[in-house]
């Protein structure tokens, strides 16, 4: 497995794995929508986009959006049903940490979903501890926050 970041190519993969998932639990949300139409704001406003390929293929998919000067959300991970299970997420997740770290961030929040229960464990894992539950301001999926000090 490979993780690679910010890769323009790449971005078509990472709007399709986000979409299975999401759709799998949920429904496309306008937030959702928009970052489909311009996946690479996210590099434009400070942030990464990370894929996880094997035998090139892109099997999963993270982002770290900038949420300021020395915070990031790490958002829309999403690994490929056929390779759930192998630690893919896991890679991604320490990639986008790191990739914090580097950038001089000393927290990394996320938003979920407590029925997400393996990606819960493994923020768990990671060191994330939940900061808020409840209604979300803007994805009706979303009813925790988690954050990890780095």
């Amino acid at each position: 497995m490979i993780i690679e970041r910010d890769r323009p190519d790449c971005f078509s993969d990472f709007i399709r794995l986000n979409e299975v998932w999401i759709t799998e639990h949920f429904e496309i949300e306008a937030m959702d929508r928009h970052l489909s139409e311009d996946p690479g704001r996210v590099l434009r406003e400070g942030g990464h986009i990370f894929s996880a390929t094997i035998d090139g293929i892109v099997v999963g998919v993270a982002a770290l959006f900038r949420d300021g000067p020395d915070q990031f959300e790490l958002a829309r991970m999403a690994v490929e049903p056929a390779y759930r299970g192998r630690g893919i997420g896991r890679a991604l997740a320490l990639a986008a940490l790191q990739k914090a770290r580097d950038e001089g961030a000393i927290r990394v929040s996320l938003g979920s979903n407590t029925k997400l229960a393996p990606a819960i464990a493994l923020y768990r894992s990671l060191g994330f501890t939940v900061v808020r539950e409840g209604a979300h301001p803007e994805y009706a999926r979303c009813n925790i926050v988690m954050a990890l000090d780095l």
